[in-house]
């Protein structure tokens, strides 16, 4: 291989992308046990039982404490080594690690290879945000994890495709709740040595940068490599001492509040990635722009084309032809908005290497007539031949907004989940046992795929989620004691944990995103209803929330105040908890543990819903308002559903109606439905229904089901004209 540079294999339809890298640290680390290093570095290990199993029999404490492979193998001592590396089980479990690893990376099987159609290049696929894992906490929310579904299930799927992102060093924020209930933002300081990312090699020697244009100079941008399975995901930051002091934070914080400096980190990405995939010597076939933060990868694309002698409207139209875009928000005011004078004070270095006048290239951005702003959704919509929304309601929303733009309705792509990673371990054995190992992919292209599932029996699920319950509930009781012990309570209130939230109880789970429009608060809309609900002594329920509120919107943390107060209420005391610092994990355990998902968003601002889709998997019924996943993926067996689907201006009358549709579900079917139990604690109404929530979303809201409709839609299509 020829240093630094890109190179991929492409035999047949097996295709892999080879971006070499420079060592970042040294493992003390004996040679029987080498390879450690490598399986570390690829978040494969994440989605896979035999990668999670090496790192906790390493070092369970260990492995508790910190869930990140690069911090354990630096925290073992070379005698610890010396002993675990002569254990039986210990090497075993290597060994199996390494041989899925090896099978996984060399599979040839693909579904990408059983396609009529073929890729010469790879896919672009660009998104602000990355939640692969939650040892990389380059993420917020909904977004971030869609993004990092999607790209390992294009790896699962052999999807030839290369992602482009940011390198948050200060990550997002970490949550606390304080005794009043007022959410503290926390920013910690990441260590890219702690980190599975590599610098990438230049050509000439040393780590990739390229350079961005700003007024007055050059911000130089490093490049970093992180394996996601077969799909490399490159990572931009400009905390490098080449930066001026003042440019070395551009990429620190994920959605920092100024909008200049958000600007500044949307050209590092749009502008700075295109320029990274050309300096690898990467030319995609396909441009996935996965919301508007990373639109300005188009206006570098239009500055590289019109500066061969290639006029705007040729320059567009060809780019256009191989640019998809995807909006997850449910309304324009949601995209990325600019003042005019902004943009133009930090794109006119760009423009002024541009053989295109600057209204030309501001008009690409205009919304409805509003030439003061400059949109980067608008500038994404006209720059690309496919836009598509994220549910079928979603893309009716999007076309209702924007069709003047796109020409014509949205498309939709339903958003869907990696079920390996989401789904519970003991659930995920049962389909092993079943399907087999790759059952994701075998179930993907069975027609049948539903109906199999449904022969699972109820039994199976419930044993499973029974397991995953008991889980959670610990998991619970010591993110409690902790934040309780924070607080400053007493011994004796401490020792009451253990006896919280108990396993034979209907259990309610609620963890989002605390924006307004996902109504965190409305189950307590009528107090006095909701007390007696909850406190039934014969049939009671307890509600788990989780979440966090950006720290500009102060009506979500208002609410994140008012659960936490309700929870320390004498009367509601060991009925409803908060947890704090909502990430990734707390997700997992949660999804998987609690008996009903409550997701009650004022329609039609739910754009999709992914979490939902994490709990129905794993058979938690969901109780959601009609917005959303929940319209296509309710068939009025798996789940309840409550409220109207549309919206109107009156909000308190909406979300009174709401509230009382949701108090009479859960007082007439969800918990005496729950209840209905024989004399081994067992309900028959409620397993069914379980069953009927697996069988009905494995499939259907699996993010391979949604790699593969995004390779139908566009990939293929736009790849082939490309490459012809």
């Amino acid at each position: 291989m020829v240093r630094g540079k890109c190179q991929h294999t492409d035999t047949g339809k097996v295709f892999r992308l080879q971006i070499p890298t420079l060592p970042q640290i040294e493992f003390a680390i004996p040679a029987a046990m080498a390879r450690t290093v490598e399986l570390a570095y690829n978040l494969w290990w994440s989605w896979s039982d035999s990668g999670t199993s090496l790192w906790s029999n390493l070092d369970p404490v260990a492995w508790e404490q910190r869930h990140n492979p690069i911090d354990l193998l630096n925290s073992i001592e070379p005698r610890q080594w010396q002993i675990v590396s002569q254990l039986e089980a210990v090497q075993e479990r290597y060994q199996k690690a390494l041989a899925d690893f090896d099978d996984y990376l060399g599979d040839q099987d693909t579904w990408y290879r059983r396609q009529d159609q073929h890729l010469g290049r790879p896919i672009a696929y660009l998104c602000t945000e990355f939640g692969v894992h939650a040892s990389v906490p380059f993420y917020s929310g909904g977004l971030g994890i869609l993004a990092g579904d999607h790209l390992k299930s294009a790896s699962d799927l052999g999807l030839p495709l290369v992602a482009v992102g940011l390198l948050y060093r200060r990550g997002y924020f970490r949550q606390e709740v304080e005794p009043g209930g007022d959410q503290q933002h926390i920013y910690p300081s990441l260590d890219v040595r702690r980190l599975p990312v590599r610098p990438v090699e230049s050509p000439t020697g040393g780590q990739l940068k390229v350079e961005v244009e700003f007024p007055g100079r050059q911000v130089q941008v490093a490049v970093w490599k992180l394996d996601v399975g077969r799909v490399p995901l490159l990572l931009l930051d400009t905390d490098i001492p080449e930066n001026d002091v003042s440019d070395r934070p551009i990429t620190h914080t994920l959605y920092v509040r100024g909008r200049p400096m958000r600007l500044c980190q949307e050209m590092v990405l749009g502008i700075g990635g295109a320029r990274v995939l050309k300096a690898l010597g990467i030319t995609p076939s396909v441009w996935h722009i996965n919301e508007g933060h990373a639109a300005l990868a188009l206006v570098e694309l239009i500055r590289e084309t019109t500066s061969a002698g290639v006029d705007l409207t040729e320059a567009t139209d060809s780019i256009k032809q191989r640019t998809i875009f995807t909006l997850h928000t449910p309304v324009p005011a949601g995209n990325e908005v600019f003042d005019r004078g902004l943009t133009d004070y930090y794109l006119k270095p760009l423009m002024e290497r541009m053989s295109v006048k600057s209204e030309e290239l501001a008009n690409l951005g205009v919304a409805k007539g509003d030439t003061h702003r400059f949109d980067l959704g608008a500038l994404a919509i006209e720059m690309s031949a496919v836009v598509n929304g994220v549910s079928k309601r979603h893309a009716e929303v999007v076309s209702a907004d924007w069709e003047y733009l796109i020409g014509g309705p949205a498309h939709a792509v339903t958003n869907g989940v990696h079920t390996p990673s989401w789904i519970g371990r003991d659930a995920g054995h049962v389909l092993t046992d079943r399907f087999g190992s790759t059952w994701p992919s075998v179930l993907l292209e069975d027609a049948n795929a539903e109906s199999r599932v449904a022969k699972l029996t109820p039994a199976e699920i419930l044993s499973a989620h029974r397991v995953r319950k008991e889980i959670f509930t610990n998991f619970a009781r010591g993110r409690l004691r902790r934040q309780f012990a924070r607080h400053g309570v007493s011994p004796d209130e401490l020792r009451e944990v253990d006896d919280m939230l108990p396993n034979d109880r209907l259990t309610l789970g609620f963890a989002r995103r605390f924006a307004s429009y996902k109504r965190a608060t409305l189950m307590f809309t009528d107090l006095d209803r909701f007390e007696a609900l909850v406190t039934n002594p014969k049939m009671p329920v307890q509600v788990v929330f989780a979440g966090k509120a950006h720290p500009a919107d102060r009506p979500g943390q208002d609410f994140i105040r008012q659960i936490y107060e309700l929870s320390q209420r004498p009367s509601l005391k060991g009925h409803v908890f908060m947890l704090e610092d909502y990430d990734a994990r707390i997700a997992r355990f949660m999804v998987q543990g609690a008996d009903v998902w409550v997701n009650n968003p004022r329609p039609p601002m739910e754009a999709s819903g992914t979490s939902g889709m994490k709990a129905a998997i794993n058979g938690t019924l969901n109780l959601s308002a009609r917005d959303g996943w929940w319209l296509e993926g309710f068939n009025g067996t798996n789940g309840w559903a409550f409220g109207s689907p549309n919206g109107n201006h009156d909000h308190e009358a909406e979300d009174q109606a709401d509230a009382v549709s949701f108090y009479e579900l859960m007082e007439s079917e969800v918990v005496p439905a729950y209840y209905d139990q024989d004399a081994e604690g067992v309900s028959a109404r409620w397993t069914k229904m379980m069953l009927d929530s697996v069988a009905s979303t494995l499939v259907a809201f699996s993010s391979h089901r949604m790699v593969a409709d995004y390779a139908n839609l566009a990939y293929f299509p736009m790849g082939t004209r490309s490459s012809s």
